[in-house]
């Protein structure tokens, strides 16, 4: 880009950017995780698919900033946490997509609340805010691209998935078993996130159930829980970055979500275990994980797929299909002093979870990620949605008088 377009550019966007701070009252203001920024309508190409957070004036354009950030933008309601690469160029800085402070009504994150975090807000805000809610919206895989020479299929079990990301002794491709015709100058690169990522925690929580002693801990920092201080490692941030490094190192590895690639497609895609993250094989792999019913409705932690109370979670090495599979979730609280901010909320609910509703099939189809299954989005329905539930979105019982500021 030249030096009077990108000076262009920026004055145009702080102009916007001005404009979107006024209108932010008048709208929901959210961002958080990478992975569905697509789906939800995403800051730099805000008609992307169908966005289905961003539908007019109901919601505010989405602001991908990563899970990490887009917890602490909502339990801090601090909007100073969107920033944005408004000319996509990673030599320029990014800046904030707010000019002024607003109040910051929702995150996504594919990174699980915790109970730390659930305890901090009910201390810190559900007296002011009422209680949190925290809903899964989609189901994900992790994809694992690859780009190594002369490879049209690559079909890596989880177990050798592990050693080629967290085995430092692994370091040439034909240590690897079917790649053992490769020579000793095809050096393993792993591109990963640098950015705290929920797409990060969905594949290290497989990593550390397949081996424990490599990957010690379930985390949303790669680099905080794998040692990367050798040149086996190429750090990116962000999914697009990821991406992009990938295309330009030749023998290289990474894990992305399944919008950023033909994630059916063996040529770009490795199959785990036999098995690509197709519809069928993600689906397969929340066999027999339930939503949480009676007073386990009441704790935010328990409607994150794949919690569990033990650590040990079912669905980070599932006995069917794909094995890298999440959910991306969405964080709210049940109370909005702003009345349309909590009307807009109630119909984002109506619409996605609803028994029935198709409203937003064509979006989640064309962001590559896959619907509920109905007794999930029954159950999130029921609880948040239905007026006669106490857990409901702007509930007047529970919330009389408190609420997220307009």
């Amino acid at each position: 880009m030249t030096k009077f377009n990108k000076s262009a550019l920026s004055a145009l966007v702080a102009v916007g950017v001005m404009g979107m701070a006024g209108a932010a009252s008048a709208a929901v203001v959210g961002g958080g995780a990478t992975l569905p920024e697509d789906l939800y309508g995403k800051a730099q190409s805000p008609t992307h698919g169908l966005g289905i957070l961003h539908q007019g004036a109901d919601f505010n354009p989405y602001v991908g900033v990563g899970s990490s950030a887009g917890k602490r933008a909502f339990f801090n309601n601090a909007s100073s946490e969107f920033v944005w690469d408004h000319d996509n160029n990673p030599a320029t800085p990014d800046v904030p997509y707010y000019s002024t402070a607003v109040t910051v009504d929702y995150a996504g994150s594919d990174s699980l609340v915790t109970q730390s975090e659930v305890d901090s807000y009910n201390t810190n805000s559900a007296t002011a805010y009422g209680p949190m809610i925290q809903v899964p919206s989609v189901l994900t895989s992790v994809t694992v691209p690859y780009n190594i020479t002369g490879r049209t299929s690559v079909n890596l079990t989880s177990a050798q998935l592990t050693q080629i990301f967290a085995d430092p002794s692994i370091e040439r491709w034909n240590q690897v078993v079917g790649f053992e015709s490769l020579p000793d100058s095809r050096l393993i690169k792993v591109v990963y996130r640098t950015d705290g990522s929920g797409t990060t925690e969905i594949f290290l929580r497989h990593l550390n159930a397949i081996n424990p002693a490599l990957v010690s801990q379930v985390s949303n920092s790669f680099s905080g829980t794998i040692d990367v201080s050798s040149a086996k490692y190429i750090g990116a941030n962000g999914s697009d970055g990821v991406v992009t490094a990938l295309a330009n190192n030749p023998d290289s590895i990474t894990y992305v979500s399944p919008d950023k690639v033909d994630f059916d497609n063996p040529a770009e895609v490795a199959s785990i275990n036999g098995d690509l993250p197709t519809e069928v094989n993600v689906q397969s792999a929340l066999t027999g994980i339930v939503p949480p019913i009676f007073n386990a409705r009441n704790n935010p932690v328990n409607w994150g797929i794949g919690y569990a109370a033990s650590g040990i979670s079912p669905i980070a090495n599932p006995t069917e299909g794909y094995p890298i599979v999440g959910a991306t979730n969405l964080i709210f609280s049940q109370c909005y002093l702003d009345g349309d901010d909590s009307d807009k909320i109630r119909t984002f609910f109506d619409q996605h979870y609803a028994s029935g509703s198709t409203v937003n099939d064509a979006a989640i189809t064309a962001g590559s990620f896959i619907k509920l299954p109905e007794n999930w989005r029954s159950a999130v329905y029921n609880a948040f949605y239905t007026q006669s539930s106490a857990l409901s979105v702007g509930n007047a019982n529970v919330c009389n008088g408190k609420g997220r500021p307009l």
